[in-house]
């Protein structure tokens, strides 16, 4: 499979696999640049999207990682009560330069440097999750648990309440 993607996901998977995980990169043939598109191009629900979304870090001007399920809000008051994060969305150049990946196609690993990582706890609900791997089209599957181990993040409760 490997050689029929990306170089972005190929980026991906060889770091997956060097990691000894054997979770397999798939480019779809839909786009997966949102929580909705990736959903309707898996056929899963949107909260089992796990969206990695990039922010920055007022003081230190380090680039933080969320890992939120694809229904949920970040919200980011919380995050500083909670981590002593002071956080503000990231632009499109910082996440490429920084991160490695264009904004709709970050993964939860592989980046440029290591990246502190904050996962919502609420995609612990689900048995399987699906995550960008490198490009708007990649994605691979997983299950909860495997996401601590990957990232070496750590579970927090993220989510702006509706």
């Amino acid at each position: 499979m490997e050689s029929k993607l990306s170089n972005s996901a190929k980026r991906v998977q060889n770091f997956l696999s060097k990691m000894g995980f054997s979770f397999d990169v798939k480019e779809l043939p839909g786009s997966t640049r949102t929580a909705q598109q990736a959903a309707d191009s898996i056929g899963c629900t949107v909260a089992q999207i796990a969206k990695s979304l990039v922010f920055r870090e007022k003081k230190t001007n380090r680039p933080i990682l969320v890992i939120a399920s694809g229904l949920n809000r970040v919200d980011v008051k919380k995050i500083q009560k909670s981590v002593n994060l002071n956080l503000e969305k990231a632009n499109g150049s910082f996440v490429k330069d920084r991160v490695g990946y264009a904004i709709g196609g970050v993964p939860p690993i592989g980046h440029n440097e290591p990246l502190e990582t904050l996962l919502d706890i609420d995609l612990k609900k689900y048995e399987i999750i699906w995550a960008a791997a490198g490009n708007p089209f990649a994605v691979f599957q997983l299950k909860p648990a495997d996401l601590e181990p990957l990232t070496q993040g750590r579970w927090i409760d993220l989510s702006e309440k509706i």
